[in-house]
Formats: structure tokens, sequence, C-alpha cells
């Protein structure tokens, strides 16, 4: 049985790839999104059983003017190897490129009453940590204070290897925002990845919501 607050939302997937995390540094050693790639795609297409219509996805990708997010829309599993396989990663991590378009998107859909009822579920995918930290807490401070309700907007950052780094700046993510930053609400879940599994992806999906 799906949970109703996980339904007539619409879900956009963030994937933050850099080029570290998909090219080996040693023989015999296995990237960290080579070996995530069965719980990522686990983690999309659940998010695509959830919004049938097709998911928004934003890839990392190195272009020829700058490093910055592709974005594809109605993308349904049998478009995903492909999407994620075309684009090479940059080297380093501009986040807030991707967040923030995909929060404009969102605020911009709702203006014109364009947005599901439930409103919106954005996942970020992330490897390391990005050089933007600040500007990204902001960014999602400043989107809890243009929304008219609790549950109408929530961002869960799934994070891929054992960066701990990238781990201590999403667990702030998590926990400072509401007390400390001044955020309208608590939008922010993180977890590791792989400890999230088959069975719990509709815990973590609703733990991003239900704060």
């Amino acid at each position: 049985m799906v949970e109703p607050l996980l339904e007539n939302r619409d879900y956009t997937v963030i994937a933050a790839k850099t080029a570290s995390s998909v090219t080996p540094t040693s023989p015999g050693f296995t990237t960290s999104w080579v070996a995530a790639h069965d719980a990522v795609m686990a983690l999309v297409k659940k998010c695509e059983e959830l919004d049938p219509d097709g998911i928004t996805l934003y890839i990392s990708s190195r272009q020829e003017a700058s490093d910055s997010f592709k974005q594809s829309r109605k993308v349904t599993p049998d478009k995903l190897e492909s999407l994620f396989e075309a684009n090479y990663p940059p080297d380093s991590l501009n986040l807030l490129d991707g967040l923030q378009a995909a929060l404009d998107d969102y605020f911009a859909q709702k203006a014109v009453g364009q947005t599901k009822a439930n409103g919106e579920i954005i996942i970020v995918l992330i490897d390391g940590e990005p050089h933007d930290r600040m500007a990204i807490a902001r960014a999602i401070v400043h989107a809890t204070q243009k929304m008219d309700r609790d549950q109408e907007l929530g961002i869960g950052f799934a994070q891929i290897g054992d960066d701990l780094i990238a781990r201590g700046f999403l667990t702030a993510l998590d926990e400072d925002l509401l007390t400390n930053a001044g955020a309208k609400f608590d939008i922010v879940n993180t977890r590791v990845l792989e400890t999230i599994g088959e069975r719990c992806l509709t815990e973590f999906l609703l733990d991003i919501v239900r704060r």
C-alpha cells in the first residue's frame, strides 16, 4: 500500500556526481557510483513509481563553457541508464546550480497552479562536499520562507560513498537549519545511501516530508 503522503507529488532527482567518484584511483578499487549503482537505480525507480508521468532529472555534466547540470523531464525507468551514462561529471561540484534550478522550477509551477496537490520531493544524490555550502543552506532556508505548509516540499540528501566532510555538511543541513539558520520549516532529511536499502525506500521518502 502506498502512503497517501507520497502520492500525488512530483519527484525531482539531482545526481551530483564528480569526476573523482567515477574514476578509479587505484586498480582493484570500486568507484563509489559503480558500487552504489543498484541502490541509486532502486531509489530513482521508486520515485518514478510514485510519479508515473515521469520524474525530473538533473545530472552534473562537464560542458564546454562551464560545469553545470543538464535537465531531463518526464524521465521513465527505461531512460535512466542512458542518461546517467551520457554525461561525464565535472571535477568539482557546484551543487547550488542544480538545487536552485529545481527549487525555482517548483515555485514557478506553484505560482501558476501547476504543482500536484501534495507538492514535491527533491532527492539529491551526492558523493562529496560541494564548494558552495553556505549558499546551499541559504537557498534552502529561503525556499522554506516561500512555503505555505510544512509538507508541501521536502529535500532528501542521499550520500554516496564515505566522504566524512560531506557527511558533516549534510548532518548540519539536517539538524541546524530550523534551529540556527531561520528556516520556516524542517524540510531536509539526510541518509547514507547504503543504509537505506530497498525495503526502506518508502520510509526514507516519508521521513523527508514527515518531520
